[in-house]
């Protein structure tokens, strides 16, 4: 057997191990087909505005027109609004404003919902899109293609006053009472389109949807909200009407105007 000198068998081992292991590291590097995972893109906002400061002053006193009947510092309370108890706020937060008067009652109510996806496979405009979906198919929105029956317009009954056809679930169509007044007559065209509906031009996605119910004994509460969609947070806006008389029933008209309007507002408070 051939002597070897301990110095120079060391090093052929050290040599040889490490062509092994860049070997092995270049055929790791070089398997063909081998992709990388990215998570999906985060959502647009990160964070939520302040509910209570999330109106101007001039919008709420438009909104609840009896506010401006009481004295200052019951206005000034009435304009604070008061904020929504929410586990996180910055998920989620919300306020509510209301006023009284002798002759009609009026609030008004936002939600901010900025939904986060916790599936790196899955953005948040993704899950957002997900949950506004939900919301809408739980407003049961009437077909877009059937248009109103002309034989369940509205007839005035033998007071003068407009008289709607309710719903299975005791709910007027708010079609049937839309722009109704106290001497039978309508406000408006009858051509106009005040069904609970789709909206085209709010935000990325939006509906509205109209509802009249009877509170109490006698008087009439209608409900207008709107819901809309701007990346990964989702808007609910919630306007109600109630008036003190029971022959006057809530202007549908109006108060999804102005619904649709702080809508646009609002959109616009996030685009800056």
């Amino acid at each position: 057997m051939a002597y070897v000198p301990g110095a120079v068998l060391i090093a052929a081992l050290v040599a040889g191990c490490s062509a092994g292991t860049e070997d092995d590291a270049s055929a790791t590097d070089s398997k063909p087909g081998t992709l990388t995972a990215s998570a999906a893109p985060p959502g647009k906002y990160l964070t939520l505005p302040e509910a209570c400061r999330a109106i101007p002053l001039a919008t709420l006193k438009d909104l609840l027109p009896g506010a401006a009947q009481l004295p200052e510092a019951q206005q000034e309370k009435v304009y604070e609004g008061t904020p929504a108890g929410t586990f996180d706020t910055d998920r989620r937060v919300g306020c509510r404003w209301a006023s009284e008067a002798p002759d009609a009652s009026r609030g008004i109510a936002i939600d901010f919902e900025r939904v986060v996806s916790y599936d790196p496979a899955v953005s948040d405009d993704d899950r957002a899109r997900e949950v506004y979906a939900k919301k809408e198919d739980a407003a049961d929105l009437p077909s877009a293609s059937l248009p109103p029956d002309d034989a369940e317009k509205e007839t005035p009954s033998s007071d003068g006053s407009p008289t709607g056809n309710a719903n299975a679930d005791g709910k007027t169509d708010p079609a049937d009472t839309a722009g109704a007044t106290t001497d039978g007559g309508t406000a408006g065209s009858p051509a106009e389109n005040l069904r609970p509906r789709v909206l085209d031009k709010l935000g990325d996605s939006a509906f509205l949807d109209d509802s009249l119910t009877s509170a109490g004994s006698t008087a009439q509460h209608r409900t207008v909200r709107v819901v809309f969609r701007t990346s990964n947070v989702i808007v609910t806006i919630e306007y109600t009407a109630q008036p003190a008389l029971s022959t006057e029933v809530p202007d549908s008209k109006e108060l999804q105007e102005k619904a649709q309007a702080l809508g646009e507002k609002l959109v616009d408070r996030f685009s800056e």
